[in-house]
């Protein structure tokens, strides 16, 4: 059956669903998805703000009868479509969907540590005993074991990080409690599956773990759906580099003294009890002693920095290597042998990995953070050979799909960082929205660069006037925490209008009370340039401060840069432009929601219309009428009907995904 049909204005979700709106969009890139899953290959599809999207990868998924992986970018996409999608699909077409969602390994609570944790004289500590009854309780009747079901004990609370499952505390199929575990049970039903719903952590982690052939948590699957997808290279940034920190290392410590104090906890290395105890001691002393050593003779510092090989303490590297090689071994020794004192010794291994690659070949080692919040690690420059030899080359079909995959109208800057270098099928479906009509872009001239020392205090002046004219209901975003606090002081004791400040609260918190007011100013950072949704009159004026361009003193980004300068290209043009050109984007892109939405979009940086390079800028954002004055902006307001009585105009339904 044609997808595109089904979505129809003669289908039967025109027929069966309230306010169905047919968008010739939605049908177009139901059928590429269609296509691309019956004759294998790779689809990067750019699907516009309000086309529909969800539903356009669903319905051919479903329908394509293979096991296909959809990956989101956060879990909140992944209840969606558990949760809404595929159940509204289910029954306006009357057809079966078996589908399971698959969280991380983090999400799900395992048994051997909560029953390690229920045991241990920790268990009397008042920052677990308070939390501990409830969970007990909640274990004893929950079918999932997903955190996210208990609401009583508060996602913070220390208690998680004892009890929850990790890759680094899994043991498989050789642990005592593996038949009853909740992540192997979500794993079997995913393997039984014809739809399993992922997110992009969860993803790239299994991807990275398949060639260590040890704990894999997905299931094979015939092609995979990347949702968001803009977010991948920053995902698989991640997951293909490595880390150790001053917490992963005490977080060893502290099990491996759990795991230790059992009835033959002491006796390592076949030593009698007291004996085998008293090593223990000592030896779990001196990773923290090492661990100590090690971080204390890094450079000081409080973000992250690169880290050259002369700035890597040999001699306290190979100190901590060495202890951790001699815990590894006392567990490997163990007598008898346990598989919990097994995990350890494998951790161990793990952490000693981690620090053999700093200074490896293809990979950047940086340092960040100081004190107990100090970590290194080292991160490829370059994903895209490992995306197309660990994915591209094994999954016979891919789909990429978001709002924002181009610069220019072109794909060519996220096919390079994806490593696509095969023959691949792009779509650009346009957004169904009028932005001509609804929204304004404002982009002054006469403000100063934003580099400039008087910059603030004429940014503070700008969006003051702004948030006058639009009478509250805008998001002030910033690119950075520094200028965030700084503009929320200055701006917020002038306004009239309630104000919050990212961080003050929950993000959804912060956004539930920013919709309920209806006329509010919340200052934000990069967290609320995407994955935010607030449609209706609530939010008519998004405020960005600056081009977000990344941090050229990140490690990662100036190895990429130093890279491309070295092959002779331009890493401002070829990287650090079009990578801030999709920030942009998807910053814009806060604005409108629904149809009836209207509103501006102001850029403060005046470089978007000065500088040469702030063409590409234009061309990647939305058609939206352009403002050179506050004249034009409350002309445009007054005629949206976005300049008065805003707190009293409801906001509108939310559209049909």
């Amino acid at each position: 059956m044609d997808a595109g049909h089904l979505l129809g204005p003669t289908g039967p979700l025109a027929r069966g669903v309230s306010g169905y709106e047919h968008r010739p969009g939605q049908v177009r890139m139901a059928r590429a998805v269609q296509d691309v899953l019956e004759h294998d290959g790779t689809l990067l599809i750019e699907a516009g703000t309000g086309t529909g999207k969800t539903w356009a990868y669903l319905i051919p998924a479903a329908m394509s009868g293979r096991r296909v992986l959809v990956s989101t970018g956060t879990r909140a996409l992944q209840d969606q479509i558990m949760e809404k999608d595929l159940p509204a699909l289910k029954h306006h077409l009357g057809i079966e969907i078996d589908a399971v969602c698959v969280k991380g390994l983090g999400n799900y609570l395992c048994r051997r540590r909560f029953d390690e944790l229920s045991t241990s004289v920790d268990a009397t500590q008042p920052r677990f005993a308070r939390s501990l009854p409830t969970l007990r309780s909640w274990v004893e009747t929950t079918d999932s074991g997903d955190r996210a079901t208990l609401a009583s004990i508060a996602e913070e609370d220390p208690i998680w990080s004892r009890v929850v499952s990790g890759s680094d505390t899994r043991i498989g199929a050789r642990c005592g409690y593996y038949d009853e575990c909740f992540a192997t049970r979500v794993r079997r039903r995913a393997e039984g599956a014809q739809l399993v719903v992922v997110n992009h952590h969860l993803f790239f982690a299994d991807l990275a773990l398949r060639d260590t052939g040890f704990a894999s948590v997905l299931p094979d699957y015939d092609a995979v759906i990347f949702d968001e997808a803009h977010q991948i290279e920053d995902t698989a940034t991640l997951f293909f580099g490595s880390r150790v920190s001053v917490a992963m290392l005490e977080r060893l410590v502290r099990d491996a003294r759990a795991a230790l104090r059992g009835e033959s906890g002491g006796a390592l290395a076949g030593e009698r009890r007291a004996d085998g105890q008293r090593h223990e001691t000592r030896l779990l002393d001196a990773v923290l002693q090492q661990s100590s050593n090690f971080f204390s003779a890094l450079p000081a510092n409080g973000g992250r920095v690169s880290l050259p090989p002369e700035a890597i303490p040999q001699d306290a590297l190979f100190a901590l290597d060495n202890v951790l090689a001699e815990l590894s071994a006392s567990c490997r020794n163990a007598r008898p042998p346990q598989e919990n004192v097994l995990q350890l010794a494998r951790r161990a291994d793990q952490l000693r990995d981690a620090l053999g690659s700093l200074d490896a070949a293809g990979q950047v080692s940086w340092a960040e953070g100081s004190g107990r919040s100090s970590s290194v690690g080292s991160s490829p420059i370059d994903v895209g050979p490992l995306l197309r030899e660990r994915l591209h080359e094994r999954v016979p079909c891919g789909v990429f799909t978001s709002a924002t995959l181009t610069t220019g109208g072109d794909f060519g800057f996220v096919k390079r960082r994806l490593g696509i270098e095969s023959e691949v099928s792009e779509e650009v479906v346009e957004s169904p929205f009028r932005y001509e009509e609804q929204a304004a872009l404002y982009a002054p001239l006469h403000l100063p660069d934003p580099r400039a020392s008087d910059f603030p205090d004429i940014a503070v002046k700008e969006i003051l006037e702004l948030i006058r004219l639009s009478e509250g209901g805008a998001f002030v975003l910033s690119t950075s925490l520094r200028m965030m606090r700084l503009l929320a002081k200055r701006v917020g004791d002038e306004l009239d209008q309630e104000w919050f400040v990212q961080g003050d609260a929950p993000k959804q918190t912060l956004l539930d009370r920013f919709r309920d007011q209806g006329n509010a100013v919340l200052f934000a950072t990069a967290s609320f340039w995407e994955g935010v949704d607030v449609p209706g009159a609530a939010l008519r004026l998004v405020i960005i401060d600056k081009l977000p361009f990344d941090v050229p003193s990140d490690p990662v980004v100036a190895a990429r840069c130093e890279r491309l300068d070295e092959a002779g290209e331009s890493s401002f043009m070829r990287y650090l432009v079009p990578a801030a050109a999709l920030s942009l984007k998807q910053g814009f892109g806060r604005l409108i929601r629904t149809t009836q939405d209207r509103g501006v979009v102001a850029i403060l940086d005046s470089r978007i219309r000065r500088k040469g390079y702030g063409k590409v800028f234009l061309r990647s954002l939305p058609p939206a009428r352009v403002c050179d004055t506050l004249d034009e902006v409350r002309e445009f307001l007054i005629s949206a009907g976005q300049h008065s009585n805003m707190s009293s105009r409801p906001a509108p339904p939310k559209e049909v995904l």
